[in-house]
C-alpha cells in the first residue's frame, strides 16, 4: 500500500489551476488535468480522486473548447509549423519523384547491362558453365 500523501488545500489548488491555465494560455494549448496534478506534485489519479469537480471544470472546459484562446506568440507558432509542414510535404514529394527516377534508371541499366552481357558472350562465342550447351538453333546470331 502506498504511503498517505498530504493534500495540499483548495487555495493552493485553485492557484495552481489559475498558473497552469495562464501557462497553456501563452503556448496556444489547453490546460490539463495532468499538469495541475504535476504542478502540485500528485499524481493525475489521486488529484481526480481528491479534487473531483475541480478535474471536472479542467476537463470540461478542455471537451468543449473553452479552454483559453491562443495568444498571438501561438498564432505565430503555428503558422511557422503549417509553413514548415508545406515545405516537408514538398520536399517529401520531391524526394519520392527523384526516387521512382532512380528506380526506372535502374531498371533500364539492368536490362541494357543484361542485353549487352550477351551481346559480348554471342560475340566472343562465350560458354556458360553451369548451363547445358545450347544448340545451334538457340544461340543468337553473331552480330
Amino acid at each position: 500500500m502506498s504511503p498517505p500523501v498530504t493534500l495540499p488545500s483548495d487555495d493552493v489548488v485553485l492557484k495552481a489551476v489559475q498558473e497552469v491555465t495562464d501557462q497553456s494560455r501563452d503556448l496556444g494549448k489547453r490546460p490539463s488535468v495532468l499538469a495541475v496534478a504535476r504542478r502540485l506534485g500528485l499524481s493525475n489519479t489521486t488529484f481526480r480522486r481528491s479534487f473531483p469537480d475541480i478535474a471536472r471544470q479542467i476537463g470540461d472546459a478542455r471537451r468543449n473548447g473553452t479552454a483559453p484562446a491562443a495568444g498571438a506568440a501561438a498564432d505565430e507558432r503555428q503558422l511557422s509549423l503549417h509553413e514548415r509542414n508545406a515545405k516537408l510535404r514538398r520536399s517529401n514529394t520531391e524526394l519520392s519523384d527523384h526516387l521512382e527516377l532512380a528506380i526506372a534508371n535502374i531498371m533500364r541499366l539492368t536490362l541494357e547491362n543484361k542485353r549487352l552481357r550477351e551481346e559480348l558472350e554471342a560475340a566472343s562465342k562465350v560458354t556458360r558453365i553451369g548451363h547445358p550447351a545450347r544448340s545451334q538453333a538457340e544461340q543468337p546470331p553473331p552480330t
